[in-house]
């Protein structure tokens, strides 16, 4: 990592005292960008096969349909790995994407001339509404984030399904600019897939460029250790659901304008593919390790992984198989890599003894 900053303007140099040793720090980065690559490759090598079977695999609808159906799990990921990062995990994503997608709507429904920007503030906002609430009950109350996210995933999509009371929203009730959204391009590149690409370069230039970004991590290395070097730990990991919030919420709007059909079931279940494609990103399940680009490159891995199987004509039990090995094979190099880090130090102490 490089420089910090104490205000979010002035960068500095000094490492906070809760960072790890540096011969740890390197070692754990490069194994870490070697996983990155790794993940990077494996892309690669579906998609050069599926290609193989069916070269309009990546014909120029192909490859708009790849980056869509990654777009929404990227955002997602995003906010998650904020949060797993500091040893936390916000399950109620998917339900907040639900609950922000149906308000998205219903604004249209209301106001059919409301500008655009109107409702990705209004689908944000209900984001950062539902952070809040995960937010208090987890870094203010102290209660465990996976007992308070579990809790409010039901009580999101049951505020949705009451709100919804059954009714559900066409493609043909939005306004046709919003719905463009969904289906607009840029130089090729799908407008909805450029709002991933801004959160995630926002999420890892704050992550490593300000010292709040760096704290997380020292929080989730030792919750302990950074309270007591002075980081305001609860405020920290309120912030971070705040923000996993905001993202779902905005999740929610990408959503309503790529589908336009909406009802009170939209986003269910996604939450479990989101926390898959983090920690087979690289992040560290355990926190204080781990980045944005990684849980992204895990999101695009998971999505093509979906694409692709059909097109192989694989059964889709083995979508759900292949994902979960993922999954067993990060956490254990998540340890394996803990323990490699923990060897390395043990030994600079005894040398230094």
């Amino acid at each position: 990592m490089t420089a910090t900053t104490t205000s979010g303007a002035t960068p500095e140099t000094p490492p906070r005292p809760s960072e790890p040793p540096r011969d740890g720090s390197s070692a754990a980065h490069r194994i870490f960008m070697a996983r990155e690559l790794g993940i990077g490759l494996a892309l690669v090598l579906l998609v050069a096969a599926t290609t193989a079977v069916n070269p309009r695999f990546v014909s120029g609808q192909g490859r708009k349909d790849l980056l869509l159906g990654a777009t929404i799990l990227v955002v997602l990921a995003v906010g998650q790995a904020i949060v797993i990062v500091t040893r936390n995990v916000d399950l109620s994503v998917g339900s907040v994407l639900g609950l922000s997608a149906f308000a998205t709507g219903k604004l249209f429904l209301a106001m059919p001339d409301a500008p655009i920007v109107l409702a990705l503030f209004a689908g944000v906002g209900v984001g950062l509404l539902c952070g809040v609430v995960n937010g208090a009950l987890i870094a203010v109350a102290r209660v465990p984030a996976l007992v308070v996210t579990l809790g409010t995933l039901y009580v999101f999509r049951g505020v949705d399904y009451s709100w919804a009371a059954g009714q559900q929203i066409n493609a043909a009730d939005l306004p046709r600019g919003f719905k463009s959204l969904g289906t607009a391009t840029l130089l090729g590149i799908p407008v909805l897939a450029l709002f991933a690409v801004a959160v995630l370069l926002a999420a890892g230039f704050y992550l490593r460029s300000y010292r709040s970004g760096r704290e997380l991590y020292a929080i989730g290395s030792d919750p302990a250790a950074a309270r007591l070097h002075g980081i305001p730990v609860g405020r920290r990991v309120f912030g971070a659901l705040v923000v996993s919030g905001g993202l779902a919420g905005l999740a929610g709007v990408l959503y309503a304008a790529r589908f336009g059909t909406l009802d009170a079931a939209a986003g269910t279940g996604i939450e479990l593919n989101v926390v898959a494609a983090v920690v087979v990103g690289g992040v560290a399940i355990f926190g204080g390790s781990g980045s944005v680009y990684g849980a992204a490159l895990g999101a695009v891995l998971l999505s093509t992984i979906g694409s692709a199987l059909p097109v192989l004509r694989i059964d889709p039990f083995w979508q759900q198989a292949v994902v979960g090995a993922l999954i067993l094979a990060a956490i254990g190099m998540d340890r394996a890599l803990a323990a490699r880090i923990a060897h390395r130090l043990r030994g600079r102490r005894a040398r230094g003894a």
